[in-house]
This record gives structure tokens, sequence and C-alpha cells, in this order.
């Protein structure tokens, strides 16, 4: 959804359209969160391009991760609890998928940060940006929308998605609107969210709103599992804690390359 960002009546940055993404990404994608198990994961096994790092997992960009797909962060408590992080590892060649709310928080510490960077809007299908709330009538009117009780898909990340308690909700669906044939999941725990992240350490984890939403967000990716099926993509979990499990997506060791 090309547009500006435009902060205190100044012009930031130019957003960037979806196909950035879509020129970028492979056959494959695997979306990384910052969950402990990632600690066990040989993300050296990635090729470039094929990681979509979420909030913390930004710290593997040199540690792991060379080149990254992009980067989604949608929680601006994220941004103003580590900014630091963020300006040391997403240089401007990395893509950012961002919310109202993260750009908000990134512009209120450094306004120049995304300038020339090539942000990609994270926009809530359900409250648009300058727009009035969908109800789910106006929502079910909509060809890219999805809705299974209170799940909702997007197959147009362009025009919105449905943001489900955690930004892999809306990482799933930007990645469904590629050409992948595979997406996997790395740290997306979700049962021990309420644990140090894989770079927090005792006694100093932020808090986490996951694990409080656990079935909100494992019902939107069940709706995404059942949405990817249906367009020949397959759905693979690379975290044998993970609460994914639970909708099905057992454990699959990371290779390579697709099995």
């Amino acid at each position: 959804m090309p547009g500006t960002i435009v902060y205190r009546g100044r012009t930031v940055a130019a957003l960037a359209g979806f196909d950035i993404l879509r020129q970028r990404a492979g056959s494959r994608i695997v979306i990384v969160g910052s969950g402990p198990s990632v600690k066990d994961s040989p993300l050296d096994l990635l090729p470039p391009r094929t990681a979509l790092l979420l909030n913390g997992a930004i710290g593997l960009i040199g540690q792991g991760i060379i080149e990254p797909l992009a980067v989604a962060i949608e929680d601006e408590r994220f941004v103003w609890r580590h900014f630091a992080m963020i300006t040391k590892h997403v240089t401007p060649d990395i893509p950012m998928l961002l919310s109202i709310g993260a750009i908000r928080a990134l512009c209120d510490h450094d306004a120049g940060f995304l300038r020339g960077r090539r942000v990609i809007l994270i926009d809530d299908i359900r409250k648009p940006y300058g727009a009035p709330r969908r109800s789910d009538t106006d929502l079910a009117g909509f060809r890219h929308a999805v809705l299974r009780g209170s799940a909702g898909f997007s197959s147009r990340p362009d025009l919105g998605v449905f943001q489900g308690g955690s930004v892999v909700v809306s990482a799933l669906q930007f990645a469904l609107a590629t050409d992948a044939s595979e997406i996997g999941f790395i740290g997306i725990d979700i049962t021990n969210a309420d644990a140090p992240r894989f770079y927090e350490s005792d006694g100093s984890a932020a808090f986490s709103g996951v694990a409080g939403a656990e079935g909100r967000i494992l019902d939107h990716i069940a709706l995404g599992r059942d949405e990817a099926q249906k367009r020949g993509v397959r759905l693979r979990n690379h975290s044998a804690v993970s609460a994914l499990r639970s909708i099905g997506l057992d454990y699959a060791p990371l290779a390579p390359s697709a099995a």
C-alpha cells in the first residue's frame, strides 16, 4: 500500500509496495520469532533471504542469519525497549514490515531512522489507518478476507492484515502472499512466552502478552494453515516445544533445503 510516512508535519519516508517482498522471496520462507527454542536451532542452514525475523530475532542478523528476507515489528513497546538493538542490526538494505505504532515509536526516537529505508505497512484490516472500524459484515464482503469465528485471514496483506495477538499472525499473511511453496516457523514457542526470550537473561524478561493470547494466536495460525493448504503451500514447525504442535504442525527438524 504505497504512501508516505509523515511525522509532525514532515515527510519522513515513502512507503514501499508489497512487491519488494515478493521479489526478494524464494520458494521457502522461515518465520523466526524470539522464543527460547531459537538457541537450539541451526540457523546457519537457512539460505540468504529466507528468514523473516520478528521483533528480537533481529539480534540474529550477523549471528546465524547473514541476510534476512525482511524484519517485522508490530509492537511499539518492543521499539521503546530495544531501539538500540534495531539500529545496530537492521541495516538500510533490509526491508521492514512495520505497524503504525512501531513507525510512530521509531520516529519518536529518531525521525531520520526510516529515511531511505524500504518500509511496508502492516495495516489493521479491521481498523485501517485513517478509516472507520470495519464490522465482520463489512469484512465478509471482501474477496481477499476470510473469517472463521474470531480469527481472520487476508490474502492481500497490502490491503490490510488480521492482527491476532502476535506479529507472527501478520507475518504469516505476508508470507502466504508471496510465491513461496513452504513456510516454516522457528522460535514461535507461544506456550513458554513468559520465559526469557533467547536474547534475554533470567530476571530481565520484558512483559509479553503472547501467553495470554495463546488461543487467539493459534486460531489465526490454524486458519492460515488451512488457507495455505488450499494454495498448495506447506507449513512446517521447526521448534520441538512450540504450541503449533497442538494445531497439527508437528515438529520437523530444520533442514538445509525443503524435504
